[in-house]
């Protein structure tokens, strides 16, 4: 969905519920340059001049505008052009003409370029959130200055589709984006996810200058071997690994290195080593032990491939693995985002892991089913660890982490075994006359 961003000089009195058109205050037109500059989230961002629940209000709304922030855009020497927006719904060219034509009650005095105006315009018109129920008249109308575009193109270019290294589970790019822009990722920063699967994170955070490096168990992955996730595609090719991924994009320079191993072992050396730490692991990961395998299948197109020997590491003891990593190894101020799986029935923010040394910052829903979801954490590291805090983590029951995290994945499929049950029911009440 599009979000416009509309900057306005008073504070907002009436936002339509569910709207796709946020009303901001307070902000300054570099503010909003600098955040449209880095989210995929929104469209675009306005100065908002006028407003209405008709095109009567948004006139009477217009001539109310303070003649001094409209006259450095309105003069003779200017040129300008008005774009005519509609959300959920699709409007012929004649009606659009039609609707800039009636704005002929604004004092613009320069000339009309359409394809290099000093200055752009725009008429927005909100039809609603419902496709199947658009109303013939817009439900709220806005006109303002544009400002800024987001970077939405950046989905479409790093779309996953068209990226040369994947696997079943690469984390979709307009995701990818929106948690490097939680961990506030910046230029020359040293980025880490302990559990990198084919990069994707990595290819976000890079994008924005940052040196990245990462961590997974599985030894195919890391090396590119086996079988490929592609459609017609049986095994993956030479050059097909997570440094292939940064080239493709002009970023190699910033990638570091990844390395295989266990997330649940201690590798890294004591300090302060990260900025930020922003990963994604399924729903549930293993410990391995053993070594690569030196046989060789007949229909195997590789020398070597590894299978790892394993056992359970549970949800919770990944939370506390990562937020115990997280407070010896961040800077103080670097971030850690990661998704946390959710039973929506269960929900409640208790459930939420935290550590003595990180503040939690946003915690942001991303709806799955209509029982499970998952949620982005962002944590701040605030201070550097203590004895202190490693007691206050056993002993206060605000930092021990929910167990029932553990059982997640019995409930997920619980959940979809109970709707197809529920369906074959239904199928036979009607195959039986509805009795």
């Amino acid at each position: 969905m599009w979000l416009f961003i509309l900057i306005s000089c008073v504070k907002p009195r009436h936002v339509p519920p569910q709207s796709p058109f946020w009303r901001l205050n307070g902000l300054s037109e570099e503010d909003v340059k600098s955040i449209m500059a880095r989210t995929v989230c929104a469209k675009s961002a306005f100065e908002l001049w006028g407003h209405g629940r008709t095109h009567s209000e948004l006139r009477t709304s217009l001539l109310k505008y303070p003649t001094e922030n409209m006259s450095p855009f309105l003069q003779k020497d200017s040129t300008y052009k008005i774009n005519v927006y509609t959300f959920n719904k699709t409007l012929e060219f004649e009606d659009r003409i039609k609707k800039i034509d009636e704005l002929e009650y604004l004092p613009f005095k320069g000339r009309v370029n359409l394809k290099n105006p000093k200055h752009t315009f725009s008429l927005l018109e909100d039809y609603g959130m419902d496709p199947n129920n658009i109303p013939e008249t817009p439900l709220y109308i806005y006109f303002g200055r544009w400002i800024s575009d987001g970077q939405r193109e950046l989905i479409r270019s790093h779309s996953v589709k068209n990226r040369h290294f994947i696997g079943n589970t690469s984390m979709d790019a307009g995701l990818s984006f929106i948690m490097a822009n939680h961990a506030r990722v910046k230029a020359h920063d040293l980025v880490y996810d302990p559990f990198v699967g084919t990069g994707s994170l990595l290819v976000a955070c890079s994008h924005f200058g940052a040196y990245v490096c990462g961590m997974d168990i599985d030894y195919n992955t890391i090396h590119g071997m086996g079988k490929a996730s592609r459609k017609n595609q049986k095994w993956r090719g030479p050059d097909e690994n997570i440094r292939a991924n940064l080239r493709q994009y002009g970023s190699e320079k910033l990638y570091v290195d990844v390395l295989v191993s266990d997330a649940s072992k201690a590798v890294w050396r004591d300090g302060v080593l990260f900025d930020a730490i922003v990963t994604d692991r399924r729903f549930l990961r293993y410990s391995m032990y053993s070594l690569p395998s030196h046989k060789m299948g007949s229909s195997q197109a590789y020398p070597y491939s590894h299978v790892p020997v394993s056992m359970a590491y549970h949800l919770s003891d990944i939370f506390t693995d990562l937020l115990n990593f997280s407070a010896h190894h961040l800077v103080i101020g670097g971030r850690l985002v990661y998704w946390l799986p959710i039973y929506r029935p269960e929900y409640c923010e208790e459930m939420v892991p935290l550590h003595p040394c990180l503040r939690l910052v946003s915690n942001c829903e991303q709806t799955l089913s209509s029982h499970t979801s998952r949620r982005l954490i962002t944590m701040e590291k605030i201070k550097e660890p203590e004895e202190t805090d490693a007691l206050a983590h056993l002993s206060d029951p605000h930092f021990s982490v929910y167990q029932g995290h553990n059982a997640f994945r019995e409930k997920y499929f619980s959940g979809i075994s109970k709707r197809m049950l529920t369906g074959k029911e239904e199928t036979n009440k009607i195959a039986n006359g509805g009795e």
